[in-house]
């Protein structure tokens, strides 16, 4: 990890007053994390996502029955 702020003397292409055109300047260390805590998220399902994952469980079985019955009546 490079210093917070690095000594000029010993950062190469590092002229008077800024950095040589062309180079890239020293990496200074950044902060992380969260400015302020997250507020707490609820811990239960809600009731329209039961009702939508009830939904598809319905269509999905009758989608299955209705391929099955064609299926036999070709037979």
């Amino acid at each position: 990890m490079a210093a917070m702020d690095p000594d000029p003397a010993t950062t190469p292409d590092l002229e008077r007053g800024g950095v040589s055109p062309g180079s890239t300047p020293p990496e200074t260390a950044q902060t992380s994390g969260l400015s302020a805590p997250e507020p707490s998220t609820s811990h239960h399902f809600p009731g329209t996502g039961v009702v939508a994952i009830i939904v598809t469980i319905v269509l999905v079985v009758l989608f299955t029955a209705a391929a099955l019955g064609i299926i036999v009546s070709m037979i």
